[in-house]
């Protein structure tokens, strides 16, 4: 399980970086576990759309490794017309060699965008009709500009810059070491994500097949910030 005081300096950290890099969190980012609980109805958009801090070892009991702490700004839901947006927005913080599990999505196209000062590298690979690996070539955009590669290509986004990933792409990403901000000794990195709606609960595909999208948490000190799948009604 990935412990509560993991979450509380992962949330800590990614408010610093985020900071830093010129990235200016709404109020609700900054809402107590005790303001959250004077809330009604008023907050349901960020509890019906998941906005919000997102912190998540994928299940995978290695967080420094395969993980994600992510800041929603915005999000829409295909299944309720009181959140017509079409479209979604996070922040991500980039740890040194930390990422995501290999994964698609089925529905969602998004750019991923360099918001930090160091590199991003991202590995791209074909996806089968059966959702496996595929060799062959991809086409991507970069900043607009068509790019083909082979799959399993790596690219390396420079700040500012942007790609393109279309669904059904199987995809990693991480700050590349020696660059970024460094806090408590560690390096990271800051992307940005804008995408159709995001749905988080049923659009993944992992391909190793056992990754958990909201993990369990070891509660070893008291929450500081809900996550986004914990807030009260």
């Amino acid at each position: 399980m990935l412990k509560r005081s993991v979450v509380n300096r992962s949330i800590e950290v990614a408010k610093e970086v985020f900071s830093r890099s010129g990235l200016h969190l709404p109020e609700f980012a900054f809402w107590t576990v005790d303001e959250w609980n004077g809330k009604g109805a008023e907050a349901d958009e960020i509890r019906d759309c998941m906005l919000g801090w997102d912190v998540t070892d994928f299940g995978s009991g290695d967080f420094k490794n395969i993980g994600r702490t992510l800041f929603t700004l915005r999000n829409g839901r295909h299944d309720d017309p009181r959140y017509p947006k079409s479209y979604a927005e996070k922040f991500i913080l980039d740890p040194e060699g930390q990422r995501a599990p290999a994964h698609f999505h089925r529905s969602k196209r998004e750019d991923i965008i360099n918001r930090g000062t160091g590199f991003i590298v991202l590995e791209l690979t074909r996806s089968d009709v059966h959702g496996n690996p595929a060799k062959g070539s991809l086409t991507v955009a970069i900043d607009g500009v068509s790019r083909t590669l082979s799959s399993g290509d790596r690219v390396k986004l420079k700040p500012g810059q942007s790609i393109c990933i279309h669904p059904g792409t199987i995809h990693q990403f991480w700050g590349e070491g020696g660059y970024g901000f460094v806090i408590g000794g560690m390096m990271y990195g800051v992307s940005g994500e804008v995408s159709s709606v995001c749905d988080d609960r049923n659009d993944n595909v992992f391909i190793a097949g056992n990754s958990c999208r909201f993990p369990k948490i070891e509660e070893d000190e008291n929450p500081r910030h809900f996550l986004c799948q914990e807030y009260p009604r």
